[in-house]
């Protein structure tokens, strides 16, 4: 069982409700949400994902390793195989679980749900990340799979805007290429090179163990006391960061595919990136409230083009910032994309003389509360929250005050320095 001494409990006043740390025994950190519900969920996860693909072992004057683009995603697919044969997915079944995996840009989860025998799923999601199995034939059949993956990747309209906007902002960021990689990249990795990068970021000092449910630390330590061993020296691995020119690269680009109607996005790049991760999620925070001022189903931008046909009500816009990038999106359908960018510079333009109201600023800042708070009765919604809060260094409870403290004059400033016509890329996807 777990010594008390060595558990760290947050909690929220205002929320009713609290989560515990716990640093095992192995290095790996441990949260327990209880939350009474009848579904748990629990995700391991390790800071290591598509943008990866070139790093330092032993800190800043380590060792530089470079890899074929996809690795992360790659080794995701491998895991879920073992060495006696068995596939950890069809056992997550057995148990009654909902076993998945993503790859992300600066991460890779492995999460399963259940309501029923979740200590037989959770040793099963510790067992099979912590033991990979690699040779060169099941590593040559994965190269198939995600070969197909790709192809419908590529052929996905809504993914090859995004794709091709990306390439039109970004110079040399690994943004560039798919998350899994390409069919040139994949083809060159090997058992090996899975190995090492395994070693490397699947240490547990590297990783997180989330559980929410209704269970307790004292649990889960004593389930997983049995599947770690104690942990040792680790060497440590810096990611390097890319640096972009302010300027998008193009301006704009455009793909003919079988569509409908024509997709397009406008993304405003963004290389004004804080250096730590308090102020990178304030920032993105007050970003988050900015766009829901001037891009909401009630404002005038939405109103007007909907109303007049040149936007459909798939638009949205999301702020995203991720390390060493940072870009504003807005999506959508539109039979003419070039008229929606001129649109959008004049409503900016014209804010801009305005002045932001007061009255929706508050308005979007309750928004933002609001659904931060429906989150909370969801055990998926929480456990997803909390490993983006945890690998960014910020503590979930935290988000509340950040939002509270978003100030008038810091969206304003934002305002006046996003948005610049040299920073926007425009993609298309055009019926054939």
């Amino acid at each position: 069982m777990t010594d008390k001494e060595n558990i760290t409990e947050y909690s929220s006043e205002l929320l009713g409700e609290r989560y515990f740390k716990v640093r095992h025994k192995s290095g790996l950190d441990v949260y327990v949400y209880p939350k009474d519900m009848v579904t748990s969920y629990a995700l391991f996860a390790t800071r290591y994902g598509a943008f990866d693909d070139k790093f330092r072992k032993g800190g800043a004057n380590g060792q530089l390793v470079e890899t074929p683009s996809g690795v992360a995603h790659y080794l995701e697919h491998r895991l879920f195989a073992n060495e006696d044969g068995s596939d950890s997915f069809e056992k997550f079944s057995a148990f009654g679980a909902d076993a998945n995996a993503y790859t992300s840009y600066d991460k890779t989860v492995y999460l399963f749900s259940c309501t029923e025998n979740f200590e037989q799923a959770l040793r099963e999601l510790v067992t099979f990340v912590t033991h990979p199995y690699f040779t060169k034939e099941n590593v040559d059949k994965e190269r198939g799979i995600i070969s197909q993956e790709i192809n419908m990747n590529t052929d996905n309209p809504y993914v090859r805007c995004a794709a091709n906007l990306y390439c039109a902002m970004y110079e040399h960021h690994p943004i560039r290429c798919d998350i899994g990689g390409t069919l040139e990249s994949i083809s060159r990795i090997t058992p090996e090179m899975l190995g090492d990068c395994y070693n490397t970021f699947y240490k547990m000092s590297e990783m997180v163990l989330i559980v929410c449910g209704d269970h307790t630390p004292e649990e889960v330590i004593s389930i997983i006391d049995k599947l770690l061993p104690d942990g040792g020296v680790e060497e440590n691995v810096l990611p390097e960061r890319r640096k972009e020119k302010r300027e998008a690269c193009i301006p704009r680009t455009e793909q003919k595919m079988n569509v409908g109607k024509t997709l397009f996005t406008i993304g405003i790049k963004d290389t004004d990136i804080p250096d730590t991760p308090m102020m990178r999620i304030k920032k993105e925070t007050a970003m988050t409230v900015l766009n829901e001022i001037l891009f909401s189903r009630a404002g005038r931008f939405f109103s007007q083009c909907f109303e007049s046909g040149l936007i459909g009500a798939s638009f949205s816009c999301d702020y995203s910032l991720c390390r060493d990038v940072a870009f504003n999106l807005m999506f959508g359908e539109s039979d003419d994309p070039d008229r929606v960018l001129s649109e959008l510079l004049e409503y900016i333009a014209d804010v801009r003389k305005e002045g932001l109201s007061r009255e929706d600023f508050e308005r979007s800042k309750k928004v933002l509360y609001a659904g931060f708070l429906r989150e909370f009765d969801s055990t998926e919604d929480i456990a997803n929250n909390m490993v983006d809060f945890i690998f960014d260094g910020v503590d979930l409870f935290d988000y509340l005050d950040i939002i509270k403290d978003v100030a008038y004059e810091d969206v304003c400033s934002l305002l006046d320095t996003q948005f610049d016509r040299e920073c926007i890329s425009l993609s298309v996807i055009s019926p054939l």
